[in-house]
């Protein structure tokens, strides 16, 4: 029998032999994607599973590759997401799967062994709508393993649950997310005017209908983030863009660490008006104190990168040292943008050539 968890509806528990629908949307991941479906489809799941990809308009080759794949594998359905959109391509995978367990998969992630089952296990126990674990980020190259250890430090993404870990309970969103199909369709699946931050505003409409959204830190996913500064940059800059336009859509929903990137650049701002007018005046005066919100920044940065979680050698702390600001300052960027003008027809366009794939 499920164990009590605190307030909260219900979500329906199907049989355990019932069946999973993996839904994955899929652009530029000639690189990633058989890794992704192999991950996915080697899941021990009791009842059977299907594979649905999403496939956006790719430029390299992929489609040939997920064709080749679905041919081989009569577990593997293919749709058309000419949009490249993902909130467009998930809710066209989800309407063409057929199981009540919907399990949410990147092209640029891989499924830990024994994720699902593990996940269906805690949907069960604690009668949840939606459940999520951890992402460990990885890379190859010294530039993505730099990005990889920024994901999973605190320093980097503000200590959100699913980067840095922490204790199992009720939770704001889900990574990816494994979801029960009926809480989905009466709460509208994924709001296709959201481009990026999709699963958080879906997991608010979940909490408001009363379910739980839960994090249960025995679940990984590895992630493999964007491969070069350019792409970087990009991503980090819609990402913050679409977080602006949901708190003008949500003021009163957003978590106080989203400000921190936009303060960080008004900060600077300030801080480089204050150095003007001193250097002006060539006294430092009281204007001094202007610069203490970033000479902070920097010495958490430096603390970031010099600690163990900045890497072993000096090159790898160097990376850190250089990769967490791009990061932020991107991010701030495009939040403060949003902020006024909202995020309209903003795109990630870091995923619309090479190796990307569009991700939370």
């Amino acid at each position: 029998m499920p164990l009590p968890t605190p307030g909260g509806r219900d979500a329906p528990v199907p049989p355990d032999d019932a069946g999973v629908s993996f839904v994955m949307p899929v652009l530029n991941e000639q690189r990633y994607l058989r890794r992704a479906v192999a991950s996915t489809l080697s899941q021990d799941v009791p009842g059977p599973v299907e594979l649905v990809l999403a496939l956006g308009p790719s430029t390299d080759g992929t489609d040939a590759i997920a064709k080749e794949l679905a041919d081989a594998d009569e577990r593997i359905v293919l749709v058309d997401n000419p949009a490249a959109d993902i909130p467009v391509g998930l809710n066209l995978a989800i309407r063409t799967s057929r199981y009540p367990t919907i399990v949410r998969v990147d092209a640029h992630s891989e499924l830990s062994p024994g994720y699902t089952r593990r996940a269906l296990d805690t949907l069960r126990r604690v009668q949840a709508a939606n459940v999520g674990g951890v992402m460990r980020a990885d890379g190859r190259s010294p530039f993505q393993r730099a990005v990889a250890r920024a994901y999973n430090s605190r320093v980097g993404l503000g200590g959100g649950a699913y980067h840095s870990g922490g204790a199992e309970g009720p939770a704001e969103s889900a990574y990816l997310g494994v979801m029960r199909r009926s809480v989905l369709e009466e709460v509208g699946l994924f709001d296709e005017s959201i481009r990026r931050g999709e699963d958080w505003e879906l997991n608010l409409r979940i909490r408001r209908a009363g379910y739980r959204v839960w994090f249960d830190p025995a679940l990984s996913v590895v992630y493999w983030p964007r491969e070069s500064w350019t792409r970087l940059i990009r991503q980090f800059r819609a990402t913050g863009a679409w977080r602006g336009e949901l708190v003008r859509r949500y003021p009163r929903r957003t978590p106080l660490r989203f400000f921190a990137p936009p303060a960080l650049l008004v900060a600077t701002l300030v801080s480089l008006v204050a150095g003007v007018a001193q250097i002006s005046r060539r006294r430092p005066g009281r204007l001094t104190v202007l610069h203490l919100p970033v000479a902070a920044y920097a010495a958490l940065v430096a603390t970031g990168a010099l600690g163990r979680a900045g890497g072993r050698g000096w090159r790898d702390k160097a990376w850190t040292a250089a990769v967490l600001p791009s990061m932020h300052v991107s991010w701030g960027a495009g939040f403060l943008w949003a902020l006024v003008r909202g995020a309209r027809d903003t795109v990630d366009t870091s995923r619309l050539d090479g190796r990307n794939t569009p991700l939370p």
